[in-house]
């Protein structure tokens, strides 16, 4: 998420109005079994050795998973459709199905590329009266996988949202919703109910930084000298109402005055039942700037290797494993976005035979909101080949949506997984954790958790299922991203 995209001409009118509205993751089967175990002797392949029952969906909250013990400026992650999401608690939630959650990943992926494409064209946004969103012009999607739960207001109130690599304004749902709200899990911020609440005047320095942080201009309300903001994403979602600031707080010990954030007043789209949106791109509006004089720019996080386990993400250096290994950053190409270099990729121990001019023509992003890592498509071709050569003792499944390479692994106990690892900046060799090879649909329908772009002009993007049990370190200041092992469980 971050600024926005392409959208029709229907939906652009249906936005500005809403803007004009305020203006406000088989043993070996036994008779397998010794193939299996002299194929592993025979060849040099490095597999994992899986449980079946380890990788399938759960559907009671472990919160003993989070094992590496967070510092006070830590906050629980847990998957938005997962059980230990407060959503499951209630009425209204019924999970998407992986078809629904694989399509609207792609959307986001279209979203990121049409970005990356209107920045890198050295188009403008065009100041209008009110807060438009422009063709072309670029947002992630905004129903992102993984939330952490935080205060706002004072006294402060407990709000699940969405967290995001790739967006830079954190929102959130106000009452009056002035023109729509959807159904969240927590009641819905009301203003009026906090002493440190006060909108943004239209001449602040912080109202004009609403442009690069949103892709919109921002404007002002008809009955004062408010703020108003406006983003939409890539699927039509949207959120619109005041740029204000309150009190942020992230732990009894670690509490932010005058936090800038969106209270939006009229909303809609994919966003579950989470209460909004917290940004940590690098625009100067995103918690990460925010907060810099504090946490010095760094924050990390650990996804869980299911979706009934938690994680953590973290601000500051505090809880930053030792064995962290790092990569260089590379140019954002005038994005905030999170630019790294991938120079190769090995499955099983076996390096692939991929031009080192496939990830350097369009560049690479990590992302905490795409769920399947998208390859430029000639490295996916030979990832899958090797990937399938060394799993053909298995049966292929059926395909899901983007997802080609599927095995029906439902008369098995335990698997062997090839190894997957990618070779980034600075020649540092990070092989992923047995959770973030496959995506898990069910025992019969568990896939490869790769997919190529339709176009070698795409950029590549490390998605969250390869980041899964990593410690994922953002030394933003520093310009390093860190790896580190078994972060969580």
């Amino acid at each position: 998420m971050g600024n926005p995209t392409a959208s029709s001409s229907k939906s652009l009118l249906f936005f500005s109005l809403a803007v004009a509205s305020l203006v406000l993751f088989a043993s070996f089967n036994d008779g397998d079994a010794a193939a299996d175990r002299k194929l592993m002797a025979t060849e040099s392949h490095e597999f994992h050795v899986i449980k079946l029952s380890s990788i399938l969906p759960d559907s009671v909250c472990d919160s003993s998973s989070q094992g590496h013990k967070p510092s006070s400026s830590s906050l629980t992650v847990v998957h938005k459709h997962g059980p230990c999401h407060k959503q499951h608690k209630t009425k209204d939630s019924s999970s998407p199905s992986a078809s629904e959650l694989l399509t609207h990943d792609d959307s986001r992926v279209k979203s990121i590329n049409s970005r990356i494409a209107f920045t890198a064209a050295g188009n403008s946004f065009t100041s209008t009266e009110s807060v438009t969103v422009r063709a072309k012009s670029g947002s992630s999607l905004g129903s992102g996988n993984y939330i952490v739960t935080v205060g706002l207001g004072s006294p402060k109130k407990d709000l699940s949202l969405v967290f995001d690599t790739g967006s830079d304004l954190t929102w959130t749902q106000c009452k009056p919703c002035a023109r729509s709200c959807y159904v969240q899990a927590e009641p819905i911020f009301n203003p009026s109910q906090s002493t440190a609440y006060s909108n943004v005047s239209c001449s602040s320095q912080q109202c004009t930084q609403l442009k690069s942080a949103t892709g919109n201009s921002p404007s002002c309300s008809n009955s004062g000298n408010a703020c108003i903001y406006g983003i939409q994403y890539g699927d039509q979602s949207f959120s619109v109402g005041y740029f204000a600031k309150d009190t942020l707080t992230i732990s009894p010990t670690d509490v932010i005055t005058n936090f800038y954030f969106g209270c939006g007043q009229n909303n809609q789209g994919l966003f579950g039942q989470t209460a909004g949106l917290i940004g940590l791109a690098k625009d100067q509006l995103s918690i990460v700037s925010q907060t810099s004089a504090k946490y010095g720019k760094v924050f990390s996080y650990c996804l869980p290797s299911t979706r009934s386990g938690t994680g953590y993400l973290t601000f500051g250096k505090s809880a930053v494993l030792k064995a962290v290994q790092y990569i260089p950053f590379a140019n954002s190409k005038g994005t905030t976005l999170y630019f790294i270099d991938i120079l190769g990729m090995y499955v099983g121990g076996q390096k692939l035979q991929i031009s080192p001019t496939v990830f350097t023509t369009a560049g690479s992003i990590i992302d905490s909101g795409t769920v399947i890592t998208r390859l430029p498509p000639a490295a996916y071709t030979a990832l899958r080949n090797t990937f399938r050569t060394q799993m053909s003792q298995y049966p292929l499944g059926k395909p899901v949506s983007i997802l080609d390479t599927c095995y029906d692994f439902s008369k098995y106990t335990t698997v062997n997984i090839p190894t997957v690892s990618f070779l980034f900046g600075g020649n540092k060799k990070i092989d992923l954790d047995g959770s973030g090879i496959m995506y898990v649909v069910s025992s019969s329908q568990v896939c490869l958790a790769f997919a190529p772009n339709s176009d070698p002009s795409d950029v590549t993007i490390y998605g969250n299922v390869q980041q899964k049990t990593m410690q994922v370190v953002y030394d933003v200041a520093g310009g390093m991203l860190g790896f580190g092992a078994q972060g969580c469980a």
